[in-house]
């Protein structure tokens, strides 16, 4: 799995992935021109869209109603260093009983992002001067 960040100038990027772009930018209180999500929101949405899509599964899986499926995620922040420090997922499924409840709230947290984020895992990073193969 792998996606290419390409400046565009100022605060923008463009994200590339599987043919698929997005624009990342910062708000104008930032000195961005709020044209898409920051870096964190990316991550946030990444959580959210994953949680969602495994309840969305049990659910579907078992014939009962997604039509209103939504997810929330937040963040707190945190300084030295500066990073997201917690999350917070709602998931908000109307009309389910406390079982199928239950079985949601297990598939949310089956998520592969989710699992990632508890699991620290390990990140190199690395600065190559030449120039890039083409996307």
């Amino acid at each position: 799995m792998e996606v290419f960040a390409s400046y565009l100038g100022a605060t923008q990027f463009e994200v590339e992935a599987r043919g698929h772009k997005v624009i990342c930018d910062q708000p104008a209180d930032s000195g961005g021109f709020d044209e898409g999500m920051t870096p964190p929101e990316f991550l946030l949405a990444s959580l959210a869209t994953c949680a969602a899509y495994y309840a969305a599964q049990y659910l579907n899986s078992r014939k009962l109603p997604s039509e209103a499926l939504k997810v929330r995620v937040s963040a707190e922040k945190a300084l030295q260093p500066a990073r997201l420090a917690s999350f917070q997922i709602e998931v908000f499924a109307p009309g389910l009983d406390e079982r199928h409840r239950e079985g949601v709230l297990r598939a949310a947290k089956a998520c592969l992002i989710h699992n990632t984020l508890l699991g620290a895992p390990a990140i190199e990073v690395t600065v190559n001067a030449s120039s890039m193969v083409a996307v």
